[in-house]
Parts: C-alpha cells; sequence; structure tokens
C-alpha cells in the first residue's frame, strides 16, 4: 500500500440560529434574551487522504480559518501521522500571528490517526480515565428574568448542585456594580455550603485592579477555588497578576487568552497564575494543549482544560493534573444550544442535562473522536465552502 498521504483539506462554514439568545451591551457575550435570536457560526474541516481515511473537527472561528489558510497548501500531500512536523511547521509559518489556526488542522489530524489505527485518541494519548468530573460553567449575567441578580445565581447554583456538578462557575454581568458582585459571591456560597467548589469568571469585565482587590477579598473570605482573568488587561499581564497572587489568598486561574506552549510557561515561570488554562482550539491543536499539560505538571501545577468539546474529553482523559471538564454556558432558562446546533448524529451531546448523576462525563470510546458529525445538518446550515487540493 502506498505511503498514506493528505489529499486535500474541506473546510466549510455553517450558521445555526438560536433562540432566546442575545448580546451582553458590550457585544461580546452571550446573555439570555426572552424572544431574541442570535446567529452563531461554526467551521468543518475534513482532511482527505489517499487511502479513504477522513480526518473530521467542527469549531473554529474567522481568525483561525484566515491562519489556516496561510499553510494549507504545506500540508497537502503530507504524511498526516507526522503531526508535530506538522504542528511545527505551522508554528513557524503564523509566527507573526497568535497561531489559532494551528487547531483546526491538528485536531481532525488526531481524528485521522485515531480512525486508521481503530482507537480512541484517548488511546492513542495513553488515557486512562474514562469519566471526567464536571463543572457548571454559567452564561453571563443578564438583566432579563434570567441570571440577573444575586439571588438568582445563587438560585442556579442549588439547581447544578442538585443536578449532580461537581462546581459551578460565574460569569458576570457586563453592567457589574462591585457591590452586587461581592453579594453574589457570598450568597452562591451560602446556598451551596463551605464544600462545593466555587470559582468566577468575570471574563476580562472588571476595569481596575483596585476592582479586582475587592472582588478577590470577597472571594477569599467566601473560600472560592479560582478566580479567573479578572480585568481589562485581557487576562495577559503577568506582573499585574503577580500582584494580585501576593495580596488574594484565593487562587488565579489565568492564560486563556495568552496563546501556545511558550508564553504558557513564560507565564507560569513569572508567577502569574496558580492555575493553568489550555484550550485545544487556541493553543495549537491536542499536540499544543497536551504539551502545556505536561509543562504545567513540571512545575507543579493543574491545568484546567477550556470549555466542552469532544477533543476535550478524550485530551482530559490522559491528563493527570486535571480537576474538572468544564460545562458552558449553561443558564437555567436558555434551551440546550447544542440541542439548537446539533451536528452529531449520535448521543453525543454537551448541555446541562449532559452529566450522569455522579456528576461526570464521559470519555467517547469510538475511533478518533469517538463522535459521528451529521454532515446533511452541517451542511443544510452550510453558507460557504472552500477546498483546498
Amino acid at each position: 500500500m502506498s505511503e498514506l498521504k493528505i489529499t486535500s483539506v474541506d473546510v466549510g462554514l455553517s450558521a445555526f440560529k438560536l433562540p432566546d439568545l442575545g448580546l451582553d451591551p458590550s457585544g461580546f457575550s452571550l446573555i439570555y434574551e426572552p424572544g431574541g435570536e442570535k446567529t452563531v457560526k461554526a467551521f468543518s474541516v475534513q482532511i482527505n487522504t489517499n487511502q479513504g481515511i477522513t480526518g473530521e473537527f467542527v469549531g473554529g472561528d474567522a481568525v483561525g480559518f484566515s491562519q489556516l489558510k496561510k499553510f494549507v497548501d504545506h500540508v497537502i500531500g503530507k504524511n498526516p501521522l507526522q503531526r508535530e512536523l506538522i504542528y511545527n511547521d505551522a508554528k513557524r509559518c503564523l509566527r507573526k500571528f497568535d497561531k489559532m489556526g494551528i487547531g483546526m488542522i491538528d485536531i481532525p489530524l488526531w481524528d485521522l490517526a485515531g480512525k486508521l489505527y481503530g482507537c480512541s485518541v484517548s488511546e492513542l494519548l495513553g488515557g486512562y480515565r474514562f469519566k471526567l468530573p464536571t463543572y457548571a460553567s454559567t452564561m453571563s449575567g443578564d438583566r432579563a428574568g434570567g441570571l440577573d441578580s444575586p439571588e438568582a445565581f445563587a438560585d442556579f447554583a442549588i439547581q447544578c448542585k442538585e443536578i449532580g456538578y461537581k462546581g459551578y462557575k460565574i460569569h458576570i454581568w457586563e453592567d457589574y456594580t462591585i457591590s452586587e458582585l461581592v453579594d453574589t459571591i457570598h450568597k452562591v456560597r451560602q446556598a451551596v455550603g463551605d464544600d462545593f467548589p466555587l470559582m468566577i469568571d468575570p471574563a476580562c469585565k472588571l476595569r481596575t485592579f483596585t476592582e479586582v482587590l475587592k472582588i478577590g477579598q470577597a472571594c477569599d473570605e467566601a473560600k472560592y477555588l479560582w478566580l479567573e482573568d479578572a480585568y481589562r488587561d485581557s487576562g495577559v499581564s503577568t506582573t499585574a497578576h503577580k500582584m494580585l497572587r501576593q495580596r488574594l489568598r484565593t487562587p488565579l486561574l489565568q492564560t486563556e487568552h495568552v496563546r501556545g506552549l511558550e508564553e504558557h510557561v513564560n507565564f507560569i515561570v513569572a508567577e502569574g497564575t496558580d492555575f493553568v488554562r489550555a484550550d485545544a482550539e487556541y493553543d495549537g491543536g491536542i499536540t499544543g494543549a497536551f504539551k502545556i499539560a505536561h509543562a504545567s505538571e513540571g512545575f507543579g501545577l493543574d491545568v484546567e482544560i477550556h470549555g466542552p468539546h469532544p477533543a476535550h474529553r478524550q485530551l482530559m482523559s490522559a491528563i493527570r493534573n486535571s480537576n474538572f471538564y468544564e460545562m458552558s454556558l449553561v443558564h437555567p432558562k436558555t434551551p440546550q444550544i447544542g440541542r439548537c446546533m446539533d451536528i452529531y448524529a449520535d448521543g453525543y451531546r454537551d448541555g446541562l442535562d449532559c452529566i450522569d448523576k455522579d456528576g461526570n462525563v464521559l470519555v467517547p470510546n469510538g475511533p478518533g473522536m469517538g463522535v459521528t458529525y451529521d454532515w446533511d445538518f452541517i451542511r443544510k446550515h452550510q453558507i460557504s465552502f472552500e477546498s483546498f487540493t
């Protein structure tokens, strides 16, 4: 049989309409909006080979796709099993950019390898745990009768705990006041008791270091597990976060907004974080995120994987130093976002009701990512398509 080679890469863009959703006043975050409708877009990538094996991925964004187009011609004719070579060549090609496009190639390359060998990506990575403890990560606060008050966040925290979630993370309002945030931090803790892990992610909305200190001090009092991406440096200032760590007892979780292995290590060495964040879509695919997990392990730190995705289940199954699968963006009143964007033809789902009775999600055990995409549904909603040969 001839050597396995990539013959083409097909990339589609699909648009899906989600009911009862809108954007916060900044226009940057999804929120609950009764009667509203939000269009979201997702790319689909298929890496085709001369042996009829195809690697698949759905996700990414326009920035990643624009970067993918800069190096995609380079992968045509390459052996798709040489992921490390492709990863490093793409890094060099994208050295002037943030390298978001690497994940859109690397993730389907891992899917392809699993299909070739008839095993899951988890098995390729040396995975050993197949039930992942999960926390509920809320949608941003709204003013529309959903997560619109400290009491509403507290009530939803109780609901999530009763469903079985292992923890609960708050995403705050755009039009916050510090007093309301402090009240929310305490009311949620009072609602769920002392032993339930709580986190807060202002998503870089807090305006000043002083505001972050006040929120952090409330987290100290309420014994939160971590404070994440608090203020408007966009989550990248090692100096500022080192200063926060020196003043707060609550651990910080950073690095969602720095890209790739080297910058994550730089952030760790600069003592800017307690927990490390990684994302296969953002950080060079499974190849890059796995490197970040092992680098963090070398420093004795935990790495928390950002957001739900089949690739993240496969990845987390092989990482010792990771605590939770993040189920976002959940809300007490919106329909399950995954139900409206039902891109899977099998039983795979992410959403509020997608954990088992013990608060875990399962790692798919089929070949590759272990999921079957509904290509009829994806193509029905497709608005553009390009094939690279």
